[in-house]
């Protein structure tokens, strides 16, 4: 076990990191007088977060909106479908082909037709966060149904257990570890499909997502607003890693040495 000493120090190490990396940055914007048109120092970003809160805050919470709906709806569908392929070798070999497509076909490419043919700009936002988010659900998932013991497989058939049983009470716990890797890459990889959706719809008003705002302050050279912008992102990113990790974590600590640690 990790004594509370090195539990602390897993926390401290990478935060007194951070602040040495914040400190280091605004030294070399003060010591070489830089003007926040060309690089903002911390306290530039920070006070632009205060005085743009109005703008940017309605923004971040339009991208985490569709951000979470997309890995939501990834989560499901990955999850079924990946149950109903393991249920078939033929239906998981017809399917192959267009899941393969769906995850080298870079979405800014074909962003700009779900923009045509989507019935609103929120909607093609969405569909663009889940077809990123969707494939490491479901080929984690897939994996995970498969990577089953076939000595507990044959324990299952042995005693008459029924497929629905078998995947009920043996292939759905064993594949969790599977899933949570997949629950991992697809949060983070909703969040950036969706910024770059916005990129590519260039919403604006006020349902805009934090991507236009972005946008909108380099066109106007507002560095400190799009270096407020940049950090509302990876902070969010940041959060939505942590809370998959913690899920991942809560679901797998008591049974499975993936999120168990040990002293050397």
């Amino acid at each position: 076990m990790v004594s509370a000493w090195g539990k602390a120090l897993q926390i401290l190490v990478p935060l007194l990191a951070l602040a040495a990396g914040i400190v280091v940055w605004q030294w070399i914007v003060t010591a070489n007088q830089i003007p926040s048109y060309i690089l903002p120092g911390p306290l530039d970003v920070a006070l632009a977060l205060l005085s743009d809160s109005a703008t940017l805050w309605p923004a971040l919470l339009v991208t985490l909106a569709i951000t979470l709906m997309a890995l939501a709806g990834a989560l499901v569908g990955g999850v079924l479908i990946a149950i109903v392929i393991v249920q078939s070798r033929w239906l998981e070999l017809a399917l192959s082909p267009f899941t393969v497509i769906l995850q080298v076909t870079p979405i800014i490419a074909i962003a700009p037709l779900i923009l045509i043919y989507a019935p609103n700009t929120q909607t093609a936002l969405l569909i663009c966060a889940f077809a990123v988010a969707f494939f490491p659900v479901l080929s984690n998932m897939v994996q995970g149904l498969k990577s089953v013991d076939h000595g507990l497989l044959d324990l299952f058939e042995l005693h008459g257990a029924s497929r629905w049983q078998t995947l009920l009470y043996l292939r759905l716990p064993a594949s969790m570890p599977y899933f949570m890797a997949g629950l991992r890459i697809a949060g983070g990889l909703s969040l950036i499909a969706a910024i770059v959706a916005e990129f590519a719809a260039g919403s604006a008003g006020q349902g805009a997502g934090l991507a236009f705002r972005l946008l909108e302050a380099q066109y106007r050279l507002n560095l400190p607003r799009m270096f407020a912008a940049l950090v509302m992102l990876c902070g969010t990113g940041i959060a939505i890693y942590g809370l998959t990790s913690l899920i991942s974590w809560l679901t797998l600590h008591r049974w499975h040495e993936s999120a168990t640690r040990r002293e050397n």
